[in-house]
């Protein structure tokens, strides 16, 4: 391989495996001989990792890291199956590459392993004087076993010489999953006596040698599957195709991540099999025909059994599969398929269940097959199947032109699972139909259904495919509703609201009820969106009048009705409304929708035990059958309710999980809500690189929904105050003060910023604004009577009392702050108010109160995990000298304070930044910044870092201020 472009792409996903070769280089390299087997199934870039390591590695005499000096030389042997009953024919192999003779063993000697491992330890030590030797043994699973055990030999002998050993070999030598060394051999595998078990098992030879290289390896390497990160990447680099993210995963799925399999098929298959529908992707054209001289190979029962199982689901049962294959006895016919590596049998009890031994083998065997063949085995399988769903799946593949009756079929299987809330299904489903009807105005209807049902069901990048053929039909209500939800899906709330406009203009409740429903259900989600809990309240009571209790678009809109009514203050009556919504709610994808209504709710009304419980609940549907927009949604809570209950590693899952799968669906829509939790904790946990991560994925503004722009707000500002950036913080909430509709965003528990800001005004010196921030938003919570907004509000009187210098009255504030939160489970909460409350106590003097209460705040948040506030408490309570450590002689002369102000400057604090750290004026700062210049007997900033670099300690205790 000597394009580059080619290099790059064989190392994708690569970067692990080949840090780790090249550490086993480096072993060798320091005197340490040893010997690294790599292994996987063909294809997986086994040798081009060995081979890029070797040309990257700078281990030759006189090279170095920052120079390389070329590829690192390498004695290197293939094993082949026909040699690999011949003794010590990879020996002979080595020794040809070395220029040397090899001296054939005595046949009568008792040991001729020991006598070639002579033989190899002589050539190998004089061939590492000049510079590292490496020895590759390539198809190491055909090497012959002699050959295996004088090498092992040959190693162990050497001991401080510079030599590694690479044994590159197939795990499953004999599985389709090699068909190209089958294909080059002209041979096709059959049974033979040498062949034991089943699937394909290799020979005697090949499994003495597996044991072999798998009980005297030092260490094995093993490449993993490409992700569909990774395919997306190869599709780019080796073919030029930019993947979206499910149609890399279903590639990724395909071929098991294997990355030749999958850039062979990237560059047979048209660009435009990518942006089709869950296209039937095939198996690369020479793996096809290696799978094709296999079944060809089979007998006339195995081969029907075989293709059976490639018009049925995975894992099927063996009577199922001779149902549609048609023979008395199939044990036989699948002894014979596994033999061959073609289908793999497992025996649970009272059944035997068939698959294949890779997808790429069933690809290969259904796309292999005529279609009058094909299509009798749907046939057969139609009659067969027990599943009505499955049934008429298996009629579509049979159809071969449109079928209006077929496709009425489809639509009727369709509502009756919208019904039940699996809207994956019912776009599957809808998109078959409209490929079967006859009727343009039919085709159109449904497909415009079918993507209504992929955004319902998450599906956004699909669904965008579509967009462009929905945009050229007819203008038309159907069409405003789906493109209006689409819109929202996408964060676009001004696109949104012109389509959905333009709908209900255009609809008629007397002849289409159910459509009329719909668009009120997508105005809600509007609503939600622009977080206007009055409008939300209207246009679900209007989408709860149009239609039957259970129409999709009434049980969605009764879901959200209660966030609306909870967000107008008015939580009984939402109780009351999931109450009754859940008495009469069937047990089914649609009860998803519900459990996350009430878990966002309880979780506003600090009732976070029973919300972490409903949102857990909420969660996993969107993977089975329900929405995966609800599902991310109930993560995003899900996460928030963890950080408020001090699970943090759990919140952090939550967002890794919501993140992940939010990367395939792009629903912009719930996208800086997931993040916002990953960037507050990671922030107080001192993780900034990773913080920053998730507020760059939160970004949002105010072109966009409200729902996105105030927890996207509420990032900006936890990530700048765990900084101490307090201008940055009051700058980053900014953007919520200026929003219009502010009933929901006020409303105490659904989004806690206002202790945020008016704490950043404190901070900042703006404590007059602070106080008329403050007073209205305390006069609401104390009429809602909400415990944890109480808190946090009095976190933030508490420090406006403490900076007008009344101790009396922020002890007061701060007390009973504590006191709200003394039956609610939020441990950092209570941190947070604690650590205020110690400032504000130490910077009035009073440090034997201020040490008592700080140390209540370091140890919850060490509990809690975040590093960036217990630093921020050792230097208060250094601070205030009560626990000061002992430092050195030259400091002994500071006092407590200008210690804190010495050590914050030292390490590259402004004055300002000090101030903020030590709650403290920039003034006091200089003030003390003078006499430290003093004492110590230095004139500037960097002298004062000089001093300090390299000390982690004090010797002396301080002086008390």
């Amino acid at each position: 391989m000597n394009d580059p472009s080619e290099h790059r792409s064989s190392m994708i996903g690569r970067a692990e495996e080949a840090t780790a070769l090249a550490r086993r280089v480096d072993v060798a390299c320091s005197g340490r001989p040893s010997i690294v087997l790599v292994q996987g199934p063909a294809g997986m870039g086994k040798t081009l990792l060995a081979d890029h390591v070797l040309r990257t590695h700078p281990a030759r005499r006189g090279a170095t890291s920052a120079t390389g000096g070329g590829p690192l030389g390498a004695l290197r042997s293939r094993g082949v199956p026909w040699e690999s009953g011949l003794p010590f024919g990879v020996v002979r192999q080595l020794a040809r590459a070395a220029g040397a003779e090899f001296s054939e063993p005595d046949p009568m000697a008792r040991q001729p392993v020991l006598d070639v491992a002579e033989q190899l330890h002589r050539l190998w030590t004089e061939a590492q004087q000049k510079e590292p030797l490496v020895v590759v043994v390539d198809d190491a699973h055909w090497a012959d076993v002699e050959s295996l055990r004088a090498i092992h030999s040959t190693v162990r002998r050497m001991t401080t010489e510079r030599t590694l050993v690479i044994l590159i070999a197939r795990d499953e030598p004999f599985e389709v999953q090699d068909p190209y060394e089958e294909q080059e051999q002209h041979r096709v595998p059959e049974p033979s006596a040498n062949r034991t078990g089943t699937g394909g098992v290799p020979p005697v030879e090949a499994l003495r040698a597996l044991a072999v290289l798998d009980t005297w390896r030092d260490e094995a390497l093993r490449p993993a599957p490409l992700g569909p990160t990774e395919i997306r990447e190869l599709a780019a680099r080796s073919a030029g195709i930019s993947l979206d993210l499910p149609a890399a995963r279903r590639l990724s799925l395909h071929t098991l991540g294997n990355p030749r399999y999958a850039g062979e098929l990237l560059r047979e298959l048209p660009q435009d099999t990518w942006q089709g529908w869950q296209p039937l992707l095939p198996a690369p054209a020479r793996y096809a025909a290696a799978v094709r001289l296999r079944l060809a190979a089979c007998g006339e029962a195995a081969r029907a059994l075989v293709e059976a199982c490639s018009v049925l689901p995975d894992d099927v049962s063996l009577t199922e599969a001779d149902l549609v294959a048609g023979f008395d006895d199939p044990l036989p016919a699948v002894d014979e398929a596994q033999m061959v590596g073609l289908l793999r049998a497992t025996v649970d009890p009272g059944r035997v269940l068939l698959s294949f031994t890779h997808p790429l083998v069933k690809a290969a065997v259904l796309t292999g097959m005529g279609l009058a063949k094909r299509r009798k085995l749907h046939g057969l399988a139609a009659r067969t199947a027990e599943d009505a769903g499955r049934r008429l799946l298996h009629r579509v593949a049979a159809a071969m032109g449109p079928d209006a009756e077929l496709a009425d079929e489809l639509d009727q299987y369709a509502t009756e699972r919208a019904t039940a809330g699996e809207w994956g299904t019912v776009a599957d489903v809808l998109i078959r139909a409209s490929r079967l009807s006859p009727s343009r105005a039919a085709r159109q209807d449904r497909l415009l259904r079918a993507v209504d049902a992929l955004i319902g069901a998450g599906d956004v990048p699909q669904a965008t495919v579509f967009a462009a053929e929905l945009e050229s039909f007819p203008a038309g209500t159907l069409r405003d509703a789906v493109l209006g939800y689409l819109a929202i899906m996408r964060g676009r709330p001004s696109e949104a609201d012109t389509f959905l406009s333009r709908a209900w203009t255009r609809c008629d409740p007397r002849v289409r009820p159910d459509l009329t429903a719909k668009i009120c259900q997508r105005r809600v989600l509007h609503a939600l969106g622009r977080c206007d809990a009055a409008d939300l309240v209207a246009w679900a009571h209007r989408a709860i009048d149009l239609a039957g209790p259970s129409d999709p678009s009434v049980v969605e809109s009764r879901a959200v009705l209660g966030i609306g009514l909870a967000a107008m203050g008015r939580p009984k009556e939402a109780a009351a409304e999931y109450e009754a919504a859940a008495a009469a709610m069937p047990a089914s994808a649609q009860s998803q929708r519900f459990q996350l209504g009430r878990g966002w709710v309880d979780l506003a009304r600090d009732a976070h035990e029973t919300a972490r419980r409903r949102l857990e609940a909420a969660v996993p549907t969107g993977y089975r059958m329900g929405s995966t927009r609800i599902s991310l949604w109930a993560q995003g809570w899900l996460a928030r309710t963890q950080f408020a209950l001090g699970a943090w590693e759990e919140a952090v899952e939550s967002v890794a999980r919501a993140a992940t799968r939010l990367a395939e669906v792009r629903i912009e829509f719930v996208r800086p809500l997931i993040h916002w939790t990953g960037a507050q904790i990671h922030a107080l946990r001192g993780d900034w690189q990773t913080a920053d991560h998730h507020l760059n994925e939160a970004t949002a503004d105010l072109h966009h929904y409200e729902i996105m722009l105030v927890p996207a707000c509420l990032a900006r500002a936890h990530v700048a105050e765990a900084r101490g950036d307090y201008d940055r913080a009051v700058e980053a909430l900014a953007p919520v003060l200026q929003l219009s509709s502010r009933q929901w965003i006020d409303e105490p528990g659904f989004w806690p910023w206002q202790d945020v800001y008016g704490n950043a005004l404190v901070m900042s010196g703006r404590v007059d604004q602070a106080d008329a921030f403050l007073t209205p938003y305390e006069h609401l919570a104390a009429r809602r009577g909400h415990r944890s907004t109480l808190a946090r509000l009095g976190l933030v009187r508490g420090r406006i009392s403490a900076a007008r210098g009344d101790i009396d009255a922020a002890r007061k504030e701060f007390e009973q702050a504590l006191g709200h939160l003394d039956r609610l489970p939020l441990p950092y909460d209570r941190a947070r108010v604690n650590f205020a409350y110690g400032q504000s106590l130490r910077r009035a003097g009073k440090r034997k109160e201020a040490d008592i209460v700080l140390k209540n705040a370091r140890d919850a948040y060490l509990v809690l995990g975040a590093g960036t506030y217990v630093e921020r408490c050792d230097r208060e309570l250094k601070a205030g000298g009560l626990n000061a450590p002992r430092g050195t002689a030259d400091m002994s002369r500071l006092t407590a304070q200008e210690q804190a102000v010495a050590r914050l400057v030292a390490g590259g604090a402004s004055n300002q930044e000090t101030a903020v750290e030590l709650f403290i004026s920039i003034k006091t700062v200089q003030y003390h910044l003078t006499h430290i210049y003093a004492k110590l007997g230095i004139r500037s900033r960097s002298e004062l870092a000089a001093r300090f670099r390299g000390r982690t300690s004090w010797d002396t205790a301080p002086k008390q201020e």
